[in-house]
C-alpha cells in the first residue's frame, strides 16, 4: 500500500452518483462556488473536497474525512478514488447525513491500495479503530471465547481462550458467550476427564488434586492414567468437537456394554455418566442443523430508526449460541448498507466460516466474500437463501432480532422516563443523558480501588466504566474521603484535558445559582449537529456516601475549576436497609424519596451496580497481589524463562537460595539472566 497526502475518508456510497467508478467525473460543469459563506456550510466542505480531488489517482484506496478539530468523520473505500471523492464535490443533492458530513469536512487523507479487496479490509480495520461519527459502528466488539485443546505438551489441556491464537492446539468456536463455553468445558471434563490446570500446576503435582477425586480429571499429572490412554481421551474430545459426536457416543456405548457383560458395573456406570454428559451438551444447544455444518447467520431488523443484528454460530452441525448487536447507524441508511458494513467489521479480527447466511441482499457481496477469503485458508460464501433449511435458519435469526430490538426499545423508553424523573427529583433543568456513579472498595486501606459506572438512555454503558487504583502514599489507610478526592481529581482533570467544553454564555459558574442550591446548567461537550453522540461529561454525579463524601467530592472538583457538574450524595439508611436512603444535594436540606418511588429503585440499582463493580475490581486486584510471583518483577524475565526456572528448581524459594552458577545451568537461562535473578534476590544481602 502507498500512502497519499492529507485528505478525507469514506465508507458509505455517496448519494446521487451513478457514474461508473472506472471513469473520473468531470467537475467543469459544476456551478461556481460563492466564497461568501459561513464556515461549516456545505459549500465550504465541497470546495475543500474539490481541492483534494484534483490530485487524486484513479486507483483503489481508502479515504478519511476530518473536521476542524482533526477528528475522523468518515472512513470509506473506493474502487476509483478520484471518481468516488469527486461525487462529493459535484454540488449535487445529498441526503441530510451526507450533507452534514460534507459541511463539517476540513481535511482529507488517502491511502491507495493494490486492489479493492485490500481497500475493503483496510476500511473495516480503520472504522473499528477510529469509530468515525458517520460510519456504521459496532457497539460491542469484544472478542468471542473459544475452546482450546492444546497440543504443545504430553498431556493436552482443555481451556477457555480469548484473543490471539499463539498457542499450539485445536481451537473450537466461536461461542456466543462465556457461559456457553464454561458449560461445554464442564461437560467435556465429565465426559473425557481432561485436565484444565495450568502447565506449572500440572508439572509440580505429587498427588492427584480434587478434580481427580470427583471424577472430573483422569490424573495424568501423577500417572493415574497412562499418557497413551490419556491421548486417546483427548483424541475423542477432538472428534466430538469436530462434529463426530454420534461416532464418539457409539464407541462409548460399545465400551459400556462390554463392561456390563464382563460384570464390571462400576466401569459401565462411568461410561454411562460420560454419555449423559455428552448428551447434555447436545441437548442445550437449541436449534441444530442437519445440512449446514459450518455457518454464521446474520439477520437484521429495523424499527423506529434503530437496527438490531442477530448473529447465530453453527459449527459441526451444532448451534454454539447467538448474540444480538445494536450498531450505531444513521436512520437514513438502508438495511443493506448497515448489514454489509457490519459484516466487514465483524470479521476484522476473527476468521470467517465457509458459509455466511444473510437476511438482506448485500451489495458487492462477492467483493466482501473475497476479502474474507483472503484472511482464511478456505473459500467464504455469502448467501441470502430463499428456501429450505438455510432459509429457516435466517428466519429464526430474524425473529430473534425483531424480539431483541423490541425489548431494547421498550427498555430505552422506560430508561428515558426514569432519567426524566431522576432529573426532576434532583432539580436538574433537563433529563440527564449521562449519569456517573462513584464508589470505593478496600480492606483496611489495602488494594484500594475506586470504581466509576455510567448509565445513559440505553441503560448501563459498560464500555465507559473506569477503575482507579488508589496511588497516593499520603492517604491514611481507610481514608474514604481522601480516596474519593483522588478518584474525582484524576477523573475530571483528564476529562478536562481530553474533552474540553464550550461554556454556555451566562450559565456556567453562576455563584448565585450555586448558593441557592439550583443546578447550574452544564457546559456542552456534544456536537450540536450530532444529537445521538453520547456525551463525555456527566450531567449528574452520584456519590456513594453522605455529607462527608459529598463535601470531599465538591471540594476536589472546585480545586480543578469544575463547579457546574451536579453532585448528589447517597447515604444508606439505618441498618443499611435499602429504601431508607437519604440524599444530599449542595444547597438543599437532606431529603428522602417515597418508599415506593420508581426513582428510588432506579438510584438503588445505580448504586448497587457501582458497589458491585468496585468490589469486583478490588477482589481482582487483591487476588493478583496475593498470587504475584517475585520473578514477574525482574526485568528481562518473561513467561518462557520464568517457566524454565520453575521447572528446573521447582519453587521460587529454591531459586532464591540458588547460587549464581546453579542459576546459569538452568535450561534457557544465559549468564546475564542468571546475574539479574541472583542480584534481585541478593540486593540487600
Amino acid at each position: 500500500m502507498s500512502r497519499a497526502t492529507r485528505s478525507a475518508f469514506d465508507d458509505v456510497p455517496p448519494d446521487g452518483f451513478d457514474e461508473d467508478e472506472n471513469e473520473a467525473p468531470s467537475l467543469e460543469e459544476a456551478p461556481e462556488i460563492d466564497f461568501d459563506f459561513e464556515p461549516g456550510a456545505v459549500q465550504a466542505g465541497t470546495e475543500i473536497i474539490r481541492r483534494f480531488w484534483t490530485t487524486l489517482p484513479t486507483s483503489p484506496g481508502v479515504y478519511r474525512m476530518f473536521d476542524h478539530k482533526g477528528d475522523v468523520l468518515y472512513v470509506g473505500k473506493a474502487k476509483n478514488l478520484k471518481a468516488r471523492v469527486g461525487s462529493y464535490a459535484r454540488g449535487q443533492a445529498h441526503s441530510n447525513r451526507i450533507a452534514r458530513m460534507i459541511a463539517q469536512t476540513a481535511a482529507m487523507e488517502f491511502v491507495t491500495t493494490s486492489t479493492e479487496t485490500e481497500a475493503l479490509l483496510l476500511e473495516a480495520n480503520l472504522i473499528k479503530q477510529l469509530k468515525p461519527r458517520f460510519n456504521v459502528l459496532m457497539r460491542d466488539d469484544k472478542s468471542f471465547p473459544y475452546i482450546l485443546l492444546t497440543s504443545d505438551g504430553p498431556a493436552p489441556q482443555i481451556v477457555k481462550h480469548r484473543g490471539a491464537r499463539r498457542r499450539k492446539g485445536n481451537y473450537y468456536g466461536p461461542f456466543a458467550n462465556v457461559w456457553a463455553v464454561n458449560r461445554t468445558v464442564n461437560a467435556l471434563q465429565r465426559a473425557f476427564l481432561l485436565r484444565t490446570c495450568s502447565d506449572s500446576y500440572y508439572e509440580n503435582r505429587t498427588r492427584p488434586c480434587l478434580l481427580y477425586q470427583i471424577k472430573r480429571c483422569s490424573g495424568p499429572c501423577t500417572g493415574e492414567i497412562a499418557l497413551e490412554d490419556y491421548t486417546g481421551l483427548a483424541d475423542s474430545a477432538r472428534a466430538f468437537l469436530s462434529g463426530k459426536s454420534n461416532a464418539v457416543k457409539d464407541r462409548m456405548r460399545e465400551e459400556m456394554e462390554r463392561a456390563s457383560e464382563a460384570l464390571e458395573f462400576e466401569r459401565a456406570a462411568r461410561f454411562r455418566d460420560r454419555i449423559a454428559a455428552l448428551s447434555a451438551i447436545q441437548g442445550t444447544q437449541g436449534v441444530n442443523t442437519q445440512g449446514v455444518e459450518e455457518a454464521d447467520v446474520f439477520a437484521l431488523d429495523e424499527q423506529a430508526g434503530q437496527f438490531c443484528i442477530e448473529v447465530f454460530f453453527f459449527r459441526n452441525f451444532q448451534n454454539w449460541g447467538n448474540r444480538a448487536y445494536f450498531p450505531k447507524a444513521d436512520r437514513s441508511m438502508s438495511a443493506d448498507e448497515v448489514l454489509a458494513s457490519f459484516i466487514s467489521q465483524f470479521y476484522d479480527d476473527k476468521p470467517a466460516p465457509r458459509l455466511v447466511l444473510v437476511s438482506h441482499t448485500i451489495e458487492d457481496a462477492e467483493l466482501v466474500a473475497a476479502a474474507l477469503s483472503s484472511r482464511v485458508e478456505h473459500r467464504v460464501e455469502i448467501h441470502r437463501p430463499q428456501r429450505g433449511e438455510r432459509k429457516n435458519l435466517v428466519d429464526y435469526a430474524q425473529r430473534n432480532a425483531k424480539e431483541a430490538l423490541g425489548r431494547r426499545l421498550a427498555d430505552t423508553a422506560s430508561q428515558g422516563k426514569l432519567l426524566t424523573a431522576l432529573g426532576q427529583a434532583f432539580g436538574l433543568d433537563k433529563p440527564p443523558r449521562r449519569v456517573e456513579v462513584y464508589d470505593n472498595s478496600h480492606i483496611s486501606g489495602t488494594a484500594a480501588v475506586g470504581g466509576m459506572i455510567v448509565a445513559g438512555p440505553t441503560g448501563f454503558m459498560k464500555t465507559h466504566y473506569r477503575t482507579f487504583n488508589i496511588k497516593s502514599e499520603e492517604l491514611t489507610p481507610g481514608d474514604d474521603f481522601g480516596m474519593m478526592r483522588e478518584v474525582l481529581t484524576r477523573r475530571f482533570k483528564r476529562l478536562a484535558k481530553e474533552a474540553p467544553r464550550t461554556p454556555r454564555e451566562g450559565e456556567v459558574g453562576e455563584p448565585q445559582a450555586a448558593a441557592e442550591g439550583r443546578a447550574v446548567p452544564a457546559a456542552t461537550d456534544a456536537m450540536p449537529d450530532d444529537p445521538d453522540a453520547f456525551p463525555a461529561w456527566p450531567d449528574l454525579v452520584l456519590i456513594d456516601g453522605g455529607a462527608g463524601q459529598l463535601e470531599a467530592a465538591r471540594a476536589s472538583l472546585a480545586e480543578i475549576g469544575v463547579i457546574d457538574v451536579p453532585l448528589v450524595g447517597i447515604a444508606k439508611g439505618r441498618d443499611r436497609d435499602a429504601g431508607r436512603e437519604t440524599f444530599f444535594v449542595p444547597g438543599r436540606t437532606p431529603f428522602k424519596l417515597p418508599p415506593r418511588d420508581p426513582v428510588l429503585y432506579f438510584v438503588q440499582r445505580l448504586r448497587d451496580e457501582a458497589h458491585r463493580f468496585a468490589i469486583g475490581t478490588h477482589r481482582a486486584r487483591r487476588k493478583r497481589e496475593m498470587t504475584r510471583n517475585p520473578l514477574d518483577e525482574i526485568a528481562g524475565i518473561g513467561p518462557t524463562r520464568k517457566r524454565a526456572l520453575l521447572h528446573h528448581f521447582g519453587t521460587v524459594k529454591a531459586i532464591q537460595r540458588a547460587a549464581l552458577e546453579d542459576l546459569a545451568k538452568a535450561p534457557g537461562v544465559n549468564a546475564a539472566t542468571a546475574r539479574a535473578v541472583y542480584d534481585f534476590f541478593h540486593a540487600n544481602a
